[in-house]
């Protein structure tokens, strides 16, 4: 199905970094020819852990819409513990794909099948590739090569371009096969066929 504008909802906890991976995903989109993009913020409780929520848009031509997305094509979820809290799925469209930070197959989940479901296990992913500060493993990049692989909407070269832009040396490296090692490990229940126009 192709879209005029792809929205993206991100939902994680805060300190999970998800505003950090909206923006890397606002700049690769950008690096792979989109002319509007857009991310932001949406707080409720400021403090470490609470549910948070980062929104993209995604266009072929310049966007003028900059409030918050109602009506997601793409679901990320950072945090499987918010399925039971969150329900991430409100508004999604019909055609839309969920994007979940898990080890378990997507049929695992329990999810309606009208929704495409695809799983990476970013949080093993990021710890394999040695993002970890201070005892806590950084998936919140590494779930971009996930995003790049279930929605082919972004190129694993542009995720990859984005996170050296955002990072340098051996951060940016560990970033980078973080995001790969996501890529190759996303597994999705059906082929996703969503484009921007």
């Amino acid at each position: 199905m192709r879209r005029n504008c792809v929205e993206v909802r991100w939902h994680g906890r805060g300190g999970q970094g998800a505003v950090t991976a909206a923006s890397i995903l606002a700049e690769a989109a950008y690096y792979d020819g989109y002319k509007g993009v857009t991310a932001a913020p949406f707080f409720g409780a400021e403090r470490r852990g609470a549910p948070i929520i980062a929104t993209n848009r995604l266009g072929r031509e310049p966007i003028r819409t900059f409030s918050l997305v109602e009506y997601p094509d793409v679901v990320v979820v950072l945090d499987a513990t918010l399925l039971k809290v969150v329900n991430v799925t409100a508004g999604i469209r019909p055609d839309g794909i969920v994007l979940i930070n898990s080890g378990k197959p997507p049929e695992a989940l329990g999810f309606d099948p009208a929704y495409n479901v695809a799983t990476t296990n970013a949080s093993q992913w990021a710890r394999e590739a040695g993002l970890i500060v201070s005892g806590t493993v950084l998936f919140n990049t590494a779930i971009l090569g996930g995003f790049a692989r279930a929605t082919g909407l972004v190129s694993l070269e542009s995720i990859e371009r984005a996170l050296r832009s955002h990072f340098s040396g051996q951060a940016a490296e560990r970033n980078v096969q973080g995001a790969r090692l996501a890529y190759e490990g996303t597994t999705t229940l059906r082929k996703f066929a969503l484009a921007c126009a």
